[in-house]
C-alpha cells in the first residue's frame, strides 16, 4: 500500500461518474455539474443524477441481494470484504486530486480522506468474530421455565448518506460495519462532491456480490426513496443539525431507523497548568483550522484559564501568520477555500458581527488573486474574549474563525463548555491526569481528548457519536456493528422446570 501522496496534476478533462446498481453501471440523462470552489467557473466533472425510479431500483437490488448476503457467517462476509478492499490504494493519488478540486481542501487531506476509509474498513473486519456472538439465559427454577438464546440479526437494506467535507473517510465509520453485520447497502455521496467518493465505492462494490453495495448520486429532491421506501430498514446520516432533523422527519413516516452524526460546537478547555509548547499548540491549530475549519469534531470554542490566555492567542497567531491560502492542489497551500459560497457568506457575516460588537478580531494571511480571485476564500481569524451571546460563540462556525474565551475557575470552564446546543466532542488540556479525568468526565459529549483534539488522532476503534443535538446513535467499533443489528430471542421450554412450577 502506498503511504505517500504523489504529485497529480489538475484534471484537464471533466471527470464523469455513473450510478452503480445491482452490479451494473448506469448512466443518466440528467447530471450533476460539479464545480471547483477555488476556481470560479471551472467544472471538475459530472455525476449521474438519479431519478426516483433509479432510486427504487437501487433499493430493489439491495433487497434482492440481502437473503444470500445475510445467510453468510460474519467470517464469510469478512472474506468477501477483504477481497473487495484489496488494491483500493492503487488510484488514491488520482482520487485525492479529484476530491481536492471538488471539495476545496488541500490534496494531502484528500489523500488521508481516502486512506482513513481503508483503515476503518480493515478495523471493522477485525470484529468479525464478535458479530455473531450470542448468549443463553438459563432457566430460573420456580420462576422462568425456559432457556432463551439471545442472538443478533441484520436489519435489511440500509442507506448511508455522507457529507461533503470528509465523504470517503466518514463512509468508513459506518458502511463496513453495516455490511459485516449482514445488511446490504446503498451509498449516497454528497451532491456537491460526488466524484471521488463514487469512484472509490464503485471499485469496492464491483468485487462484492451484485446488489450488496450500490451507489446513487443525484439531487436531494429525488432521494426520498432512500429513506421512505418501506424496504429500507435504516438510514445512517452524517451532516448538519438541520439536515439530521429533516432526515428524522422523513424517516418517521415509515418508522425507518436512523443514526445521526451531526454538527458540534466543541469546547477545548485549557486549565491553568496546560502544556503550551510547540507540539501542543500545533495540535490545537490543526484541531481548529484543518479543512478550513469544516470538520464536525473540530474545536469550535477555546476556553483558557485567564492566566494563560495570551500564550494561547499568541501561539495560534504565530501559526496563522504562516498560513498560505490558495488552491488545494497548489504547491505550498496550507488552507483552501470554503466549500460553498453560502458558507463563506455565513462565516464572513459572523466575523463582521463580532467586529460590529466591538470584539477583538484578528485576521491573518493574504487572499489569493489571479484565477482564484472570487473563489470561496477567507482570511482566518481569532476572536479574543468575545461576548458570549455572539454567533461566533453560540453557532457552529464551520469555517476558519475561532473564539478564545477566558475563565477563572474549573467550575466556570465546565459550565461554559456545556452551555451549548451540541455535544459531539471536547478536550481537556492539562499536565494533571487527575484533572483531565475530573473535567473530561463532566463534559456532556460523546468523545473527549486529553491534550489533543480533532480527527487526526480519533481512535477509530472506539464508539463515536454525539449528545444533545449533535446526534443519535454511535458509529465505529462493535457498537457500530450492533447499530446495524437487532436482537432475536428464541425461548425453549424446559419440561422439568415447567413441571416443578405446576406443583
Amino acid at each position: 500500500m502506498s503511504d505517500t501522496v504523489t504529485d497529480v496534476p489538475i484534471t484537464t478533462q471533466p471527470v464523469r461518474t455513473g450510478l452503480y446498481i445491482g452490479g451494473e453501471t448506469r448512466e443518466t440523462t440528467d447530471v450533476l455539474e460539479v464545480v471547483d470552489p477555488g476556481r470560479p467557473g471551472v467544472v471538475v466533472g459530472y455525476a449521474a443524477s438519479a431519478s426516483k425510479e433509479d432510486v427504487a431500483d437501487a433499493v430493489a437490488a439491495a433487497k434482492a441481494a440481502f437473503p444470500a448476503w445475510s445467510a453468510l457467517t460474519a467470517q464469510e462476509r469478512a472474506k468477501h470484504m477483504t477481497d473487495a478492499i484489496a488494491g483500493i490504494a492503487d488510484d488514491r493519488d488520482e482520487d485525492a486530486a479529484i476530491l481536492s478540486q471538488e471539495n476545496g481542501k488541500i490534496r494531502f487531506e484528500s489523500w488521508v480522506d481516502a486512506l482513513v476509509f481503508e483503515i476503518r474498513w480493515n478495523l471493522a473486519l477485525m470484529l468479525a468474530d464478535e458479530v455473531d456472538a450470542s448468549k443463553t439465559l438459563p432457566v430460573v427454577p420456580g420462576a422462568i421455565p425456559v432457556s432463551t438464546e439471545v442472538s443478533y440479526q441484520p436489519l435489511g437494506v440500509v442507506t448511508v448518506i455522507v457529507p461533503f467535507n470528509w465523504p470517503i473517510a466518514i463512509l468508513g465509520a459506518s458502511l463496513p460495519h453495516a455490511l459485516l453485520a449482514g445488511n446490504t447497502a446503498i451509498v449516497k455521496p454528497p451532491p456537491t462532491t460526488p466524484l471521488a467518493t463514487s469512484r472509490v465505492i464503485q471499485r469496492v462494490a464491483e468485487k462484492l456480490p451484485p446488489g450488496v453495495l450500490n451507489v446513487v448520486t443525484g439531487k436531494d429532491e429525488s432521494m426520498a426513496g432512500l429513506i421512505q421506501n418501506p424496504d429500507v430498514a435504516k438510514v445512517c446520516f452524517t451532516g448538519s443539525v438541520n439536515g439530521g432533523k429533516r432526515i428524522m422527519e422523513l424517516a418517521s413516516k415509515t418508522l425507518t431507523r436512523v443514526t445521526l452524526e451531526l454538527g458540534g460546537n466543541d469546547a477545548a478547555v485549557f486549565l491553568e497548568d496546560a502544556i503550551l509548547d510547540d507540539t501542543h499548540l500545533d495540535r490545537l491549530y490543526a484541531a481548529i483550522f484543518d479543512t478550513t475549519g469544516q470538520i464536525c469534531m473540530n474545536a469550535k470554542r477555546v476556553f483558557v484559564h485567564r492566566s494563560r490566555l495570551d500564550e494561547v492567542v499568541d501561539g495560534l497567531a504565530a501559526r496563522l501568520g504562516k498560513a498560505v491560502i490558495g488552491h488545494g492542489l497548489d504547491e505550498g497551500t496550507t488552507m483552501g477555500p470554503l466549500h460553498q459560497a453560502a458558507q463563506k457568506a455565513f462565516v464572513s457575516d459572523i466575523i463582521q458581527e463580532a467586529k460590529d460588537a466591538g470584539a477583538d478580531v484578528r485576521e491573518y494571511g493574504e487572499l489569493p488573486g489571479g484565477d482564484l480571485a472570487g473563489g470561496n476564500f477567507l482570511r482566518p481569524a481569532i476572536v479574543v474574549d468575545p461576548e458570549l451571546s455572539l454567533r461566533v460563540v453560540t453557532q457552529e462556525q464551520f469555517g476558519p474563525v475561532i473564539p478564545v474565551i477566558p475563565f477563572d475557575t474549573e467550575e466556570e470552564a465546565v459550565r461554559l463548555a456545556n452551555d451549548t446546543w451540541g455535544g459531539l466532542c471536547g478536550s481537556v488540556w492539562t499536565g494533571s491526569p487527575e484533572a483531565a479525568q475530573r473535567v473530561g468526565s463532566q463534559l456532556v459529549c460523546g468523545y473527549v481528548w486529553v491534550n489533543d483534539h480533532g480527527a487526526t488522532r480519533l481512535d477509530l476503534r472506539a464508539p463515536f457519536g454525539g449528545m444533545k443535538q449533535s446526534g443519535l446513535g454511535r458509529e465505529q467499533g462493535i457498537e457500530g456493528v450492533r447499530a446495524f443489528q437487532d436482537t432475536r430471542s428464541i425461548a425453549t421450554i424446559d419440561p422439568e422446570a415447567l413441571a416443578q412450577m405446576a406443583h
